[in-house]
C-alpha cells in the first residue's frame, strides 16, 4: 500500500470513529439519575460479650455541624445503653485532635481503648488487635462522619470477617446526601454488604 493511499485509509476511519455517539458519563446523566428505594432497617439484638461499639472522631474539630449535633443524644443513649450491659467501647478521634476532645456527652470513661487514625480505624492502627484481644465478632460502627470513618471502617471490619452493625442515625454527615449514598453502599457493595446490617439506635438492643 502507497503512503497516500495508507493516509487516506487512516484518515477516513479516524473521520468515521469521530462520529460515533460519545458515551454519556454519570455526570452527563446526573440529574435524571433515579433514586433506588431505600434499604430495609432491621432490629437487632447483639450479644454484649462478642461486640464492640466504635465511637469514631465525635471530637469537636468535626462535630460542630447541625447534623452531628442532632445525631448525639441518640448516640449518647446508645451509649449509655452498651455501657449497661457491659459491652466492649472503643473511640477514635482524628489526626488533628486528641482523646480529650471528644465531644462531653459522648466522653470516654477509664478503662475504655482508643485509636488514632484516618478515616479507616484499622489502618496504622492496633483496633484489629484490640478487636482480637478481647474475642469481638460484631462491631456497631457509629461515628462522623458517615463518608468518613463510618463508611471506611465498618468496610474494613465486614472485609475482615467481623459482623457489622450500623445504626444510621448515628452515622450523621456535612449533608444529607453523603448519608444517603452511604447507606445506599453499605446495603449494595460487594463482599460487603453480606456482614452489614443496617438498624437506627432505637432498634438495636444490647
Amino acid at each position: 500500500m502507497s503512503r497516500s493511499v495508507f493516509v487516506s485509509v487512516a484518515l477516513c476511519a479516524l473521520m468515521a470513529f469521530s462520529t460515533l455517539p460519545v458515551q454519556a458519563t454519570v455526570v452527563d446523566d446526573w440529574s435524571s439519575v433515579n433514586v433506588p428505594p431505600p434499604p430495609a432497617l432491621q432490629t437487632i439484638t447483639v450479644d454484649p460479650g462478642t461486640t464492640a461499639l466504635l465511637l469514631l472522631d465525635f471530637v469537636k474539630q468535626t462535630c460542630g455541624g447541625p447534623r452531628c449535633s442532632a445525631a448525639v443524644p441518640a448516640v449518647a443513649k446508645m451509649l449509655q445503653a452498651a455501657r449497661a450491659s457491659h459491652v466492649t467501647v472503643i473511640y477514635s478521634y482524628t489526626v488533628a485532635s486528641t482523646l480529650a476532645d471528644t465531644l462531653p456527652a459522648l466522653a470516654p470513661i477509664g478503662g475504655e481503648s482508643s485509636v488514632q487514625a484516618g478515616p479507616d480505624k484499622f489502618l496504622n492502627s492496633d483496633l484489629q488487635q484490640i478487636l482480637t484481644r478481647q474475642g469481638i465478632k460484631t462491631v456497631v460502627v457509629a461515628g462522623m462522619s458517615a463518608n468518613g470513618a463510618v463508611l471506611y471502617t465498618a468496610s474494613h471490619a465486614a472485609l475482615a470477617g467481623f459482623s457489622v452493625v450500623v445504626p444510621i442515625d448515628g452515622a450523621p454527615s456535612e449533608v444529607e446526601y453523603a448519608e444517603q449514598f452511604v447507606v445506599w453502599n453499605l446495603a449494595n457493595a460487594p463482599r460487603i454488604s453480606p456482614a452489614v446490617k443496617l438498624t437506627t439506635t432505637e432498634r438495636l438492643k444490647f
